[in-house]
């Protein structure tokens, strides 16, 4: 892959950019294997008195390539909870920290109205929250780097051990240097212009999202209201039939008519959620590439942090040759004889030598980085855009649709 830092920003070349587009399409699980969630279960474990409910969901897949050989099973069929769904999305983005790592559906029901119940065993919610989990795993499973992770492949197939395998990992893992973002100044002494760009988008998207998804429960809320209102008209025109000779069939058909329009609203705004659970994986895959860059950011803290270290060491060795370091000298104008000088020269070399091999070592690792989590990042740009680009034009027909619902009312109504 070819490209160049330039003014400290990482800049792709052309070349670079179809060699991504190739990686991307070099591999994909679903070339080899189907994945699916086909049903979820309540289950509880625990004492009577203190049970604790959750839901499992069943995840069957099925090897359709003959030569694939990384399967564990041909076909294989094992129930999995949400938390081991969160536990395979924090091993993911811990061991492949440049990765826009796909999100994971709601927990918790957001962005509620009157009709969605807040009630995480709702048959209506359970069902949307397999549907989101099918789709991570979708996600994973289409991703040319995350799809051939064998623990992903361990959590499709492997019925036993795979939380304690994933835990030995974690506990290895911890051993290792870890990003803290938390840590990161408000103020880099040198930030990449494409990443500032990044971030600031990400942080307008995700608002964007978020507002949107906020008015439209609003207007949910009160659709379903005004829609609702029309049963009361066709009860009234219902009960009024019943007293008239000449208007009695007309009153009647009239309030039938009204009653289906009051209907409508209940299919519509179902598939309306459906169409907002689309976007927030699209908020949350906002807050994704927000925590891709914060966590370059700390490799870009940690290089400068080396670096300064590293010139200050300079600037100490420089002061050792000149004979001008401790307090005496700085008091009295005393020198350290040559001796001293030797020796203090001799350890700060030692440390010097060190001190350059760690700078080189956290240059190279942020420009690995930013070299992956840019092809990842365009990744991650181009499904946005088809998914978002989808989701807004089928809310739109939606809209669209039912605008013309109470025009086919009135036609109803003037031939009544």
């Amino acid at each position: 892959m070819s490209g160049m830092f330039e003014n400290g920003n990482y800049q792709m070349s052309d070349e670079s950019d179809m060699a991504t587009i190739d990686i991307n399409k070099e591999f994909s699980l679903l070339d080899h294997m189907e994945i699916s969630i086909v049903e979820s279960e309540k289950r509880a474990n625990g004492a009577l008195n203190l049970r604790e409910f959750y839901t499992v969901y069943l995840i069957d897949t099925k090897v359709t390539d003959p030569d694939f050989e990384e399967a564990i099973r041909t076909i294989g069929s094992l129930w999995r909870r949400y938390t081991e769904f969160e536990m395979l999305r924090a091993y993911l983005e811990t061991t492949y920290p440049y990765i826009v790592v796909p999100s994971l559906p709601e927990k918790r029901v957001l962005y509620a109205w009157q009709k969605v119940t807040t009630d995480t065993f709702d048959p209506d919610f359970v069902d949307r929250r397999r549907a989101g989990l099918e789709t991570f795993l979708l996600r994973i499973a289409s991703h040319p780097t995350l799809s051939k992770d064998k623990q992903f492949m361990g959590f499709l197939q492997q019925t036993n051990g795979w939380r304690e395998s994933l835990k030995a990992i974690g506990s290895s893992q911890n051993h290792d240097v870890k990003l803290n973002p938390l840590s990161i100044p408000e103020k880099l002494e040198d930030r990449d212009k494409q990443f500032e760009s990044y971030k600031t988008y990400a942080s307008e998207l995700h608002n964007n999202l978020n507002n949107f998804l906020r008015l439209r429960a609003r207007l949910a809320e009160k659709q379903y209201h005004l829609f609702k209102l029309h049963a009361n008209y066709g009860r009234v025109f219902s009960e009024w039939s019943a007293i008239e000779k000449e208007l009695g069939d007309g009153l009647q058909k009239t309030g039938h008519h009204l009653d289906s329009l009051a209907a409508v609203i209940d299919s519509h705004l179902e598939e309306e959620e459906l169409i907002a659970d689309q976007l927030k994986e699209w908020l949350f895959g906002a807050s994704a590439l927000q925590a891709v860059i914060r966590r370059r950011e700390a490799l870009q803290l940690s290089k400068e942090e080396a670096t300064d270290n590293l010139n200050n060491a300079y600037e100490q060795r420089q002061k050792i040759v000149q004979g001008k370091l401790g307090l005496m000298s700085r008091l009295f104008g005393a020198v350290d004889s040559e001796e001293m000088r030797g020796q203090k020269c001799n350890q700060l070399e030692q440390k010097i030598v060190v001190m350059e091999n760690t700078v080189k070592e956290v240059d190279e690792n942020l420009t690995s980085f930013s070299i992956k989590a840019l092809s990842d990042i365009e990744r991650f740009q181009r499904q946005k855009d088809t998914d978002i680009k989808e989701a807004l034009a089928n809310y739109c027909l939606l809209q669209f649709k039912l605008a013309k619902k109470p025009n086919m009312a009135n036609c109803h109504l003037s031939h009544a």
